[in-house]
């Protein structure tokens, strides 16, 4: 991994999204060309035999191939020519039949969907974990009583759980976007040179069934037909990238929300602590929340990386001049990136620490002026809404000039008097009352959680 890689996503994305793996893929992808046309009669099975022998043994790293990949202008060339030379060393006549009736991006863009289908295994695991850590934290903390904070100003009183909720049902429609967004974009690539696999006649489509089913993905399409190359066709994969920047988003809000209310003046939740993370060069008391900060540098970085993958897909004829090859590295980045932002959050909300006490203390700092619009609304029947609303409005200044509580103002004002009886005012400024439907969203997204757990259980 570089230090970039080992700041901004997970040892195994990283993994599955290298050079390395591309390299295994297009070799991967030679390997089932050849057997899906021996066992449509295209190439002797003995070539086929070769060609699979060669490919379990060939040795390649980036490195080896690099400099002639800039030259040739596609990655995959010096790898067929290696490839070649391998498979004519144990057969000389199999040779001809390596990358038979292929183009060079029918290899690279299947071993990207092979490393793709893997990332995804990997990504969707770990958002698996972001919704089960959620969910335990939403039924933990249905009660637990925190300031609503809108414009990043104090607001009325939600449940923590209810926050936590919303955490929750994020990750569940992430997880069930990037599936569907994987099932249409995952599919091998086999067009040949114009995209009509002219080269192999009649037998064409029936080669092109046999490679997709030798090449079986967990996310993709099954191979049940022919598939159509998507040679400059890539809005199912721009509807990929977009899943994985919209999940990338959704980590980072995650990582807004905790971030915030970590901060020492708050001090609601905390990361959980670990030897050496987030410790400061000059200030030895500070623990700073990095899984937080490396997963809202995902989500900045993300738009762009989909902007750039956008712009690409104006694509020329049969073949890109430049806009094809612009997602090479990008949206490799963007995998790994989204990957490593919800790793990120998957291992905070699973460690995370909450204080229910601080929040609590929190909105009780305020002395009552998150329920003013409770109370307002407990007056409107009786003095109409205008009234009511200017009464509170009042009564609220009186709490800041005279370091009183709401409860004060109110129980003193006459016209409030002649309205709430002591009770009243009691259930009007309880914030457990004040949590409206709250409980009943939690409950539904707890649902949804549960019914997409057992759903994708069965899909395996």
């Amino acid at each position: 991994m570089s230090l970039t890689d080992a700041f901004s996503t997970s040892p195994a994305l990283a993994k599955e999204m290298s050079d390395q793996a591309l390299i295994t893929g297009v070799f991967a992808f030679e390997a089932a060309l050849a057997q899906a046309q021996a066992l449509e009669g295209v190439i002797p099975s003995a070539a086929a035999q070769a060609i699979t022998q060669a490919v379990s043994q060939i040795q390649v790293t980036p490195e080896d191939v690099a400099a002639e990949a800039a030259r040739a202008g596609a990655l995959t060339m010096p790898l067929v020519k290696l490839l070649i030379g391998a498979v004519r060393g144990r057969d000389a006549p199999a040779a001809v039949y390596v990358h038979f009736g292929a183009t060079s991006q029918d290899a690279m863009d299947t071993a990207l969907v092979l490393q793709l289908d893997k990332a995804i295994a990997l990504i969707d695991a770990n958002i698996a974990r972001v919704a089960n850590a959620a969910a335990r934290l939403a039924q933990t903390h249905r009660n637990t009583i925190m300031l609503g904070r809108t414009l990043l100003q104090p607001a009325t009183p939600i449940s923590f759980g209810q926050k936590a909720a919303q955490w929750l049902l994020a990750a569940c429609e992430d997880r069930t976007r990037l599936r569907d967004a994987a099932r249409d974009a995952l599919r091998i690539q086999f067009g040949g040179a114009s995209g009509n696999l002219g080269s192999l006649g009649e037998k064409g489509e029936a080669v092109s069934t046999r490679l997709a089913s030798l090449l079986p993905l967990r996310f993709g399409a099954p191979a049940n037909g022919a598939v159509a190359p998507w040679h400059t066709r890539r809005g199912n994969l721009l509807n990929l990238s977009a899943a994985f920047t919209i999940a990338t988003i959704g980590a980072s809000k995650m990582a807004r929300d905790i971030s915030l209310m970590a901060q020492w003046e708050v001090g609601e939740l905390a990361e959980p602590s670990e030897e050496g993370r987030g410790v400061s060069s000059a200030m030895p008391h500070k623990q700073n929340p990095v899984r937080c900060m490396t997963t809202i540098s995902a989500g900045l970085r993300a738009p762009g990386l989909l902007a750039t993958l956008m712009s690409g897909a104006i694509q020329e004829h049969e073949r890109a001049l430049g806009g094809w090859q612009a997602e090479w590295s990008t949206l490799p980045e963007l995998v790994k990136i989204a990957g490593g932002a919800i790793v990120n959050m998957a291992d905070t909300l699973e460690g995370l620490v909450v204080d229910p006490a601080r929040m609590r203390a929190n909105f009780d700092q305020l002395r009552g002026l998150p329920l003013a619009e409770i109370a307002a609304l407990a007056l409107a029947p009786a003095m109409g809404r205008d009234a009511a609303h200017a009464l509170v409005a009042q009564a609220s200044r009186g709490v800041l000039v005279n370091q009183t509580t709401l409860a004060d103002e109110l129980a003193r004002d006459p016209v409030a008097g002649a309205h709430f009886t002591t009770a009243d005012l009691s259930v009007a400024l309880d914030p457990q009352q004040a949590l409206g439907a709250s409980s009943t969203f939690i409950d539904a997204a707890l649902a949804a959680w549960r019914n997409q757990t057992a759903t994708f259980k069965m899909e395996k």
